[in-house]
């Protein structure tokens, strides 16, 4: 990441490692725009979007005061002003009877967020950073970027859970097994706070192009425990040909898979064993 790297916000463009000497830790918006307003000029005035706001505020000021904001800061910056700009593009769309000028406050604050953020993803563009190659390559399916996070992948510098996810996710559509050593490794650091059931589902599709319906059934059960989902019995009884027995058994492995996972005591757990045993030949 250069060191010159610039926020841009549509009123006022700040440098990024401008540390004060002195500053003291805020946390409460109002305040944080009352002694920095060249965070917030930009930002509507109202109540909409609260939490979006909030975040993004808080995160422009923490950047302001870090000297040399790192790739991953930069990305979740992104993600602060995507998140604030799709929520403020919906509020712009509702209309104020009583007070027309909140309308048009957040429509300036869309087309001036809407500015911020190309301009962010542009500056990003081409980088050789981690998580902003991450960014790129999710978003824009940036064949560069996607290179940049593979090839760190292979020289074992990735940790990040959602980045080896994804990872997951690519080798999933041409190397089944390759992709479920790499879900592995995601429930490994996993947790019931960082987890999410679809890479249950992904663990799930992966056995069945690699034949093993048992297992199978037992990740796709784990997923419906975690999630809620509404599912055909009869159709996860057919995956193991109508082996009711066979059905309690998984079901409670499944059970099993859920606790260990929301413990975060997978990686030492027994069922690991059994999802890292040898596929059946096709």
């Amino acid at each position: 990441m250069t060191r010159n790297f610039v926020i841009i916000t549509s009123f006022v463009s700040f440098i990024a490692f401008s540390c004060l000497s002195g500053c003291e830790k805020q946390t409460d918006t109002g305040t944080i725009c009352k002694n920095n307003p060249e965070l917030c000029n930009d930002l509507h005035a109202d109540s909409w979007c609260r939490y979006e706001k909030g975040d993004l505020i808080r995160n422009r000021y923490k950047l302001k005061f870090t000297e040399s904001p790192s790739s991953k800061q930069i990305y979740h910056q992104l993600l602060n002003l995507e998140k604030y700009n799709q929520c403020i593009e919906l509020a712009a769309g509702v209309q104020h009877i009583l007070h027309p000028e909140r309308t048009n406050d957040r429509l300036r604050a869309f087309g001036l967020s809407a500015q911020s953020l190309s301009q962010l993803q542009d500056t990003t563009k081409n980088s050789q950073d981690l998580y902003l190659a991450f960014y790129h390559w999710t978003r824009f399916n940036d064949l560069k970027a996607e290179k940049v996070v593979l090839a760190a992948y292979k020289a074992y510098q990735i940790d990040d859970i959602l980045l080896l996810s994804r990872v997951a996710s690519y080798y999933q559509k041409f190397d089944a097994l390759q992709s479920n050593l790499i879900y592995l490794q995601v429930l490994d650091i996993s947790d019931e706070e960082n987890f999410n059931p679809d890479w249950l589902l992904g663990l799930s599709n992966n056995y069945q192009k690699l034949n093993d319906l048992e297992l199978t059934y037992l990740l796709a059960r784990a997923n419906v425990l975690m999630t809620k989902q509404n599912v055909s019995e009869e159709m996860m009884l057919g995956l193991i040909y109508g082996d009711k027995t066979l059905q309690r058994f998984l079901d409670q492995q499944a059970e099993e898979l859920v606790d260990v996972i929301e413990d975060g005591e997978f990686s030492s757990s027994a069922i690991k064993t059994m999802l890292l045993r040898s596929p059946p030949t096709p």
